[in-house]
């Protein structure tokens, strides 16, 4: 993984949920990785634009932004990012982050199943939801989860089915998946397992079907999804760079997680467990080129993002003396 971040002249930042940080990681002045993780509640969805960083976890959406000057260093960082403003949405299970022309975040709220966006009074604003859901309650209806931008607008995303109760979803989880133009509410594709990140990337609409382990993109006439490249474990989270897509992997939470799924039986016949890391795909030969593993305290894992231009990123704690002493002025008076 060094070797690439080192090429492209990049770093990644990616989330768990599961052990609550967020990651930066990007390579040090001796050419080896170098990583900073600070703590986030049930850290999820990522979007990055520019020098700022959105970032879904329980209650909170946070924007967290680069404090140092284009060309300044901090302790060896080209980018020290800081938490600047948290807005409280209570828990509505926030999972994919996008943001939109203006700069303002779109979210999905996987309780409410519907899109939305920040308020400053209310928990958030509903901006779209599915034409099946009937009503805007925190059931969890389809588990609606994943948004693909396009330019600068919500513009596919994804389920795991189409049920209007509360619930509904996890009797469908081998293959009630689809996916939902925005625009126009049709589901132009069905028949997923367990659908996650899709993203827009060189006029294809990506996406990972983690039922099954596959990385692949939606075939824009017959909206069927055309597997690419199994990858051994619980596919969510997804970036791209150039002619590559980053992929986050998951091992199982508990036994449980992957029964009933093609994803069981594909692991089981390839000999594998499943894994927990990132993987780079080359979109041209749909080969895996590089690799990261995670063990110990991190299994699972839901977004991943790039930075772009970033050789070594920093990331401020609340309990740090940074987050106290690194203090920075916009403009001049």
């Amino acid at each position: 993984m060094t070797d690439w971040l080192d090429t492209f002249e990049v770093s990644i930042a990616f989330t768990t949920y599961q052990a609550g940080k967020l990651f930066l990681v990007g390579v040090n002045e001796a050419g080896r990785l170098a990583a900073f993780e600070r703590t986030f509640e049930r850290a999820m969805g990522l979007s990055v634009s520019n020098d700022t960083i959105w970032m879904s976890s329980k209650y909170q959406l946070w924007r967290i932004e680069n404090a140092l000057d284009p060309g300044a260093t901090h302790q060896g960082s080209d980018r020290v990012y800081i938490p600047r403003v948290g807005y409280t949405t209570g828990d509505i299970d926030m999972h994919d982050v996008g943001v939109a022309a203006d700069g303002s975040p779109v979210f999905v709220s996987t309780a409410f199943s519907c899109l939305a966006t920040v308020s400053h009074t209310r928990s958030f604003k509903p901006l779209w939801k599915p034409s099946f859901i009937s009503k805007l309650v925190p059931e969890d209806r389809c588990h609606l989860n994943g948004l693909a931008m396009r330019d600068g607008k919500p513009a596919f995303v994804t389920a795991v089915s189409t049920t209007d109760v509360a619930s509904g979803w996890r009797e469908h989880r081998d293959s009630g998946g689809v996916v939902i133009d925005v625009e126009s509410n049709d589901v132009i594709t069905t028949d997923l397992s367990m659908p996650h990140s899709p993203r827009w990337h060189n006029g294809k609409l990506w996406l990972l079907n983690a039922g099954t382990g596959e990385f692949g993109f939606i075939e824009p006439e017959t909206g069927a999804f055309i597997a690419v490249t199994f990858c051994p474990g619980f596919l969510r989270g997804m970036a791209f760079h150039a002619n590559h897509a980053i992929v986050a992997m998951s091992g199982p939470r508990d036994e449980r997680l992957f029964a009933g799924l093609a994803l069981d039986d594909r692991l089981k016949a390839e000999r594998v467990s499943a894994r927990c890391g990132i993987q780079v795909i080359d979109l041209t030969t749909g080969s895996v080129v590089q690799w990261m593993e995670l063990s110990g305290m991190v299994s699972e894992l839901y977004d991943v993002a790039v930075l772009p231009g970033v050789r070594r990123p920093m990331l401020v704690g609340f309990k740090t003396p940074e987050i106290e002493q690194l203090l920075s002025v916009e403009g001049a008076i």
